[in-house]
């Protein structure tokens, strides 16, 4: 690609353009950022190449990537519309599909159609530019969520780029995808925020985090993300989000009745059926991103 823009340079769009750049995939990229910290810290650091204040950076080209929070989607492609050249396509990272896809309908009109929604499953609990690096999406999802009214050539653009930088690709629908994460993403997030939360508000805070170990860090971990971006996507998928915490509700009420009851055959059975679950899953994973195997034949 000759010109990519992203508007958003932190972690994600940060990496998403040390990764193109390290796999020689774009000659020029430009950076929009709302926080000019940012965005000078990501021209320091050679993320991009240059920054733009104006949407009309995007008018030349090859791809945009909007890494911002969600709740801004609609405003963002409100605002680079006018911009938008036929042969620019559009995407984006954010962690909800339906609300995204329903911003780009309003938002983009007749040009929806150049808008390609997708979210790579990868982070770190960090931010900002000097989180961002070239190797986060290498064996990690890319979900692309396309709309009907995208064309084959422009979605398989989309899959390149994100290709180009380690990903392996996945389709989903909009709706398919905002149920799957709001069970394994967005729910644990507020379980982990919800429990720092509670441990920090109790009076003898200092003295649980001081003994608070190695499970309770990596149990948390992800409480250290964004609490803007995590607030906009909690409620962008309310509904999908509100039917697994009332289903996790429903489990931690039938725990405590065993507890309660001093079941403890019953206990084992859950942590056992949870052990084995979380094993053959860590298995899965293992083998799926397993490098392949070197030819030593001569």
């Amino acid at each position: 690609m000759d010109k990519v823009v992203i508007i958003g340079v932190g972690l994600i769009g940060g990496s998403f353009a040390r990764a193109l750049k390290k796999a020689g995939a774009v000659r020029h990229v430009v950076g929009i950022e709302r926080s000019a910290a940012f965005a000078q810290r990501a021209l320091a650091l050679g993320i991009v190449d240059a920054v733009a204040t104006d949407f009309a950076a995007v008018a030349d080209a090859d791809l945009v990537l909007l890494a911002a929070p969600v709740a801004q989607t609609g405003r963002i492609l409100a605002a680079l519309a006018p911009h938008l050249a036929p042969g620019t396509i559009v995407t984006d990272a954010g962690s909800t599909k339906a609300d995204v896809v329903a911003a780009g309908r309003a938002a983009l009109g007749d040009k929806v159609a150049q808008f390609v929604p997708g979210h790579p499953i990868a982070g770190r609990e960090t931010n900002g530019p000097d989180a961002a690096i070239d190797d986060l999406y290498v064996g990690k999802k890319f979900v692309v969520t396309p709309l009907a009214e995208n064309a084959a050539p422009d979605i398989d653009k989309v899959a390149a780029a994100w290709r180009a930088c380690g990903a392996v690709i996945h389709r989903l629908t909009p709706e398919e995808h905002d149920k799957v994460f709001a069970a394994v993403s967005h729910l644990p997030h507020l379980l982990a925020y919800a429990l720092v939360d509670d441990i920090a508000n109790k009076p003898h805070a200092d003295l649980l985090f001081q003994y608070a170990a190695s499970g309770f860090r990596d149990f948390t971990r992800i409480a250290g993300s964004s609490p803007e971006m995590w607030r906009d996507i909690s409620l962008a998928n309310q509904a999908a989000l509100l039917a697994e915490l009332d289903a996790y509700m429903a489990q931690l009420a039938q725990l405590r009745t065993r507890l309660a009851a001093g079941d403890g055959a019953s206990l084992e059975a859950v942590y056992g059926n949870a052990q084995r679950a979380r094993r053959q899953w860590i298995e899965a994973i293992e083998e799926a991103e397993a490098p392949p195997p070197t030819d030593t034949a001569e």
